[in-house]
């Protein structure tokens, strides 16, 4: 094992080029940087300088060695420079969790953007539902979630979890171009009783705030044939005039060719929540969450 100390002197030796500017630059005396380099030399068992007139060069050992010293320098300084600005840096790991819908309307540009101001940030992005994913974020497996929560059907929000509202947004009913109502300025929900629908799969919020809108307006049989967790899949099945949707704005874009959009009573509206954990917000979770607004913004 070789001492951390003794690496960090050779690396001032090669890059200053000798003892003397070593022990200036390490503030400490020449003397010392002579020592350090002969126990180092004893340590790797060769020949790490060499005289070279009034001064010193690294031998073929020594260069090679060099390398390895002076990133191991440069890392530790990194380190010091990280821990000094924890409480700012944006950098390293980011866990996140994300509905369909967020995931390929807001989160790719959101992560372009942070990306390419904060080079050393690592995201990685899981897709799911918030049953699964807030219960995740508790446990530590994830550092911040992009859900979804409907005004008439709230997602519950577990204790010790803060939300920031990212967007909000109304939802269409997406009906075939040629359907009875597509010529309608608005469509009653009360009217489409017996249509077939197109949503999100059992469990999902999009499916029980579905359920529920319709229910609420005496609509005690629903007849959901199709079940996709894709929005613009949802699409594509009505303008085969295969179902109808209840489509939130950011996901109806681009409209398919043969699907007519229509605003719906009552209305229905939704928000785009990012949840974190109260008690550890990470500076990285706290800089996606605001470029997600941004995108929010901007689209």
């Amino acid at each position: 094992m070789f001492s951390w100390d003794r690496l960090r002197v050779f690396a001032a030796v090669a890059e200053h080029g000798s003892v003397h500017a070593a022990a200036e630059s390490l503030h400490i005396t020449g003397p010392a940087v002579s020592q350090h380099l002969r126990k180092l030399e004893r340590e790797v068992a060769s020949r790490l300088v060499e005289p070279n007139g009034r001064g010193i060069r690294l031998t073929h050992a020594g260069r090679l060695l060099a390398v390895s010293a002076r990133e191991m320098v440069a890392a530790a300084a990194r380190a010091e420079t990280d821990l000094a600005d924890l409480d700012g840096l944006v950098a390293g790991p980011l866990r996140i969790g994300a509905v369909a819908s967020a995931l390929r309307s807001l989160v790719p540009q959101a992560l372009k953007a942070l990306t390419t101001r904060h080079p050393r940030l690592a995201p990685e992005v899981h897709d799911g539902e918030a049953v699964q994913m807030l219960p995740a974020l508790c446990n530590g497996e994830l550092d911040v979630v992009v859900l979804e929560s409907w005004t008439h059907c709230p997602t519950p929000i577990p204790k010790g979890v803060q939300v920031k509202r990212v967007l909000h947004e109304r939802a269409l009913l997406a009906v075939p171009a040629d359907h009875p109502h597509a010529n309608l300025k608005s469509a009653k929900l009360a009217d489409l009783q017996d249509q077939l629908w197109a949503t999100c799969p059992p469990g999902t919020d999009t499916y029980e705030a579905l359920v529920q809108l319709l229910r609420t307006n005496d609509h005690h049989e629903i007849d959901i044939r199709y079940h996709v967790a894709d929005g613009a899949t949802q699409l594509r099945l009505v303008a085969a005039s295969l179902a109808v949707a209840l489509i939130p704005e950011m996901v109806a874009t681009p409209t398919p060719p043969g699907v007519t959009l229509l605003p719906c009573e009552p209305g229905a509206t939704r928000d785009i929540l990012a949840a974190t954990k109260k008690a550890d917000e990470t500076p990285q979770a706290r800089a996606f969450t605001r470029e997600l607004r941004e995108t929010a913004c901007a689209i």
